[in-house]
């Protein structure tokens, strides 16, 4: 069992273990949602989610032995060794999770990672096939972020695997049937945080960027907990035009084009519209999120003074 999970298929081996299980798990939200009239599932969404899955896992095996062969060249010069005990273990999947949540961050915060990971975003709808709904691009530079780890003397195998344990775990937390899993609310993501993640209302933009533990939104300021006050948004904003696979796949991508195509830009503008924070822009008319935040509290901070001054 061991070799199985951990060998050079071990993560294969995860995905291929997951199958049936989400099978199953998918085919039961499918009915309780045509049971309960929740409409949770949408047919073109669904196929849209598994065709974004299939170019990932494509892209994924393509750039599998490029992207081990980086880890491991940094595990050959790795500053320690560890024993395989469970002590590694813990620590290999926490600061996996944490590693994810770095990429995670910047998937959100740099306009090209944002091109990429917006395909995950752009749903309406909100349940476990969202979880396969993948940023097609990302196996070009993922394995960047997990490159410290194996210099810190975790194996690559290891590292991969214990990612791909946790990027199931995430996948089963994209669900609206869940609505608290009790005290796991303080230490794990949990649906009801990852249905904040996903909405696009400005209160919960950029927040709980986690994959399995919610430790890290808490220490770095990205928390934010599911307000019942206010419900849920899915998607993006502004939609997209249209649903057609290469809408979906290129739509920020064709924008950035468009914004450095602009005649008159200074070389570092174009570099901004790239990199800089999805909204920028480079004669001021644009917000980035922390804008938009920073407005969106301050009215109803005036909002709440409002009220206090007229019960007064």
């Amino acid at each position: 069992m061991v070799d199985y999970l951990l060998g050079e298929n071990g993560l294969e081996n995860v995905y291929a273990w997951s199958i049936p299980v989400h099978a199953a798990i998918i085919l039961a939200e499918m009915i309780y949602s045509h049971v309960s009239e929740a409409k949770l599932y949408n047919g073109k969404d669904v196929a849209t989610s598994v065709y974004l899955a299939l170019l990932n896992f494509g892209l994924d095996l393509v750039m599998k032995a490029f992207a081990m062969g980086v880890m491991f060249f940094f595990y050959n010069m790795r500053l320690f060794t560890w024993d395989f005990t469970i002590w590694y273990w813990l620590l290999c999947f926490v600061i996996t999770d944490f590693a994810y949540y770095v990429l995670h961050y910047v998937d959100h915060h740099s306009r090209a990672f944002w091109a990429v990971h917006i395909t995950h975003h752009n749903s309406e709808y909100f349940n476990l096939t969202t979880g396969f709904r993948s940023p097609v691009l990302q196996p070009l530079y993922r394995y960047l972020y997990f490159s410290p780890l194996a210099f810190l003397g975790f194996d690559p195998w290891h590292i991969m695997v214990v990612y791909a344990i946790g990027q199931v775990y995430g996948t089963w937390v994209h669900t609206q049937t869940v609505k608290s899993m009790g005290f796991l609310e303080y230490i794990l993501v949990t649906p009801s945080h990852h249905r904040v993640h996903h909405a696009c209302n400005i209160k919960y933009l950029d927040r709980n960027m986690g994959m399995c533990l919610i430790i890290w939104d808490k220490l770095f300021g990205t928390f934010e907990k599911e307000d019942p006050t206010v419900p849920v948004k899915y998607g993006i904003y502004p939609k997209m035009p249209d649903n057609r696979p290469d809408t979906v796949l290129f739509y920020e991508w064709r924008k950035i084009w468009k914004d450095i195509k602009q005649p008159g830009l200074k070389f570092s503008d174009r570099i901004n519209y790239i990199f800089n924070s999805p909204g920028w822009r480079h004669d001021g008319t644009g917000k980035t999120v922390r804008q938009y935040q920073k407005d969106y509290f301050q009215r109803k901070s005036r909002q709440r003074q409002d009220r206090q001054k007229k019960s007064a």
